[in-house]
Formats: C-alpha cells, structure tokens, sequence
C-alpha cells in the first residue's frame, strides 16, 4: 500500500470515527472512488488505534483521574460505575463481532449495504434528535443504559451505520442532551475499537506482508490526530446545534453510491 493512500485512509478514518456518518462506509467508499482495490475490514480497524489514542488522550481525565479517583473514595459517585458501565455496554459487539465476522469481511461491505445503512440510521438520528428529552445529565447513566446503548453499538458492524451515530441515537431516545450522548458514546468506544484493532492487527500484516508497518504507522498517526481534532470540533457543535446537517449529509451519499451502483459506474463489492 503506497504511503500517500494510507495516509489517506489515516484522515478519513480520523475525521468519520466521531462524526455520526459511518468512518467503516468512508473507508470502504473511499478506495471505490479513486480506483484503488479495498483495504479491507481488518485494515480498518487496525488504524482505528490511531482514534482509539485521541479519545484516550482527549479523556485522559476522566479516564485516568476522575473514575479511578471516585473508585478509590466514593464508590457511590456515578463515576465510579462508569467502567463498570463501559465494560457491559462492550459485551454486545464482542459477541456479535465474533459471530459475524465472515458478514463483515463479506457481504456487509457491499455498497448497497452501506447504502442502505446509510439512509436507514439517518431517519433514526432524526427522529431521536427531535423526539428525546435531551435533559439528561451523563452523570445520570444507569446499567440499563449502558445495555441499550451497547446493542445500538453492536449494529456499527454493518458499514455505514456508525458506532457513533447509533449509540449517540440511543442515548437521546434515553434523554442525554447532545453533548453527554457524544460523550458516553465515545467512551464506551475505547474497549470495542481497542479490541477489534489489536485482534485484526496480525491478519493485516499477514495479508499486506513485511512491508505493512510502514502504511500502518502512517495510517495511524494521521488517525490519531484527526481524531482528536473531530472529537474537539464534535463537541463544541453539539453544545449548539443538532443532528440535522448530519441526517441530511448521510442520505445524500445513500443516494449517490446506490446511483453509483445502479449505473454501472461502480461495483457494488
């Protein structure tokens, strides 16, 4: 893989893990659109290490402050359950991630897949943008939650839902405002991303040969930064502003790649 394109990749993945429009859709679009072949899924998530350290050094406080300080001396404090919380909400993925595999290395990466998926949680975001309570407080993150939420991230496997985007979706039909939707969602991303990016990290080498490391590297460091740079942009813009621009971004690309593909221009796998 030359550098410039896994550079490429590097900042497309950082830019779309937190946003609510699919990082795995642009990721599989991308190449598609520039001629090249596929980088295929477990490239993906092996670079998504790279978004995985900007969201740890971004909540390096909470992380590495706030919970284990609140575990030590109140554990009664709502941040001492929050690893607690995050460990339950990872359990769906992981299961379901293990289970479908051959469907996410496959037939899930089909453009009228991510079409599809595209379009479909856009009208979700929608409908829970407009219809949640939004006065929720991340503090006020039960168990429950955590389940729902977890499942809604479980559905991120299929290209072009969006972990972010469903498990943000959840929250606010749970009641969280925008931000604190934002935030547990991207919190509840780090065991999941870790995971499936180490977990991937061998094949990826397998597959690309001694010369991967190079491209990985490259890919992600760019992650790394672009991420924390998305995650920064993300939050301020949800103190303000709603789902809308996002709603409306992901269907217009849903009607482009199925145009895409409908025509010929491009194959769908």
């Amino acid at each position: 893989m030359d550098l410039w394109f896994a550079a490429l990749l590097g900042l497309v993945q950082g830019l779309t893990e937190f946003l609510p429009i699919s990082s795995t859709a642009h990721l599989r679009v991308v190449p598609t659109l520039l001629g090249q072949a596929d980088p295929g899924a477990a490239f993906s998530a092996v670079i998504q290490l790279g978004t995985l350290l900007a969201v740890m050094v971004y909540f390096a406080r909470d992380l590495f402050v706030t919970m284990p300080q609140a575990m030590l001396r109140d554990r009664s404090a709502p941040e001492a359950r929050w690893p607690l919380y995050l460990a339950v909400g990872t359990v769906p993925i992981g299961v379901a991630g293990l289970l479908l595999k051959p469907y996410i290395e496959g037939d899930f990466r089909s453009l009228y897949v991510v079409a599809a998926a595209l379009a479909s949680v856009a009208v979700v975001m929608f409908v829970a943008d407009q219809r949640g309570a939004l006065r929720r407080a991340a503090a006020s993150i039960t168990l429950r939650d955590a389940v729902i939420v977890g499942l809604a991230q479980a559905c991120a496997l299929v290209p072009g839902v969006s972990r972010s985007g469903s498990t943000m979706a959840a929250a606010l039909f749970l009641g969280l405002t925008r931000p604190d939707a934002a935030r547990f969602s991207f919190l509840l991303g780090i065991p999941a991303i870790g995971a499936a990016g180490l977990y991937e990290l061998r094949g990826v080498i397998d597959d690309l040969g001694a010369e991967a490391w190079a491209p990985i590297a490259v890919g992600t460091g760019v992650a790394a930064v672009s991420g924390y740079a998305s995650i920064a942009w993300l939050l301020r813009f949800l103190g303000r502003r709603s789902f809308t621009p996002f709603v409306i971004y992901r269907i217009a690309l849903a009607i482009i790649l199925a145009a895409l593909c409908l025509l010929g221009v491009t194959e769908p796998l």
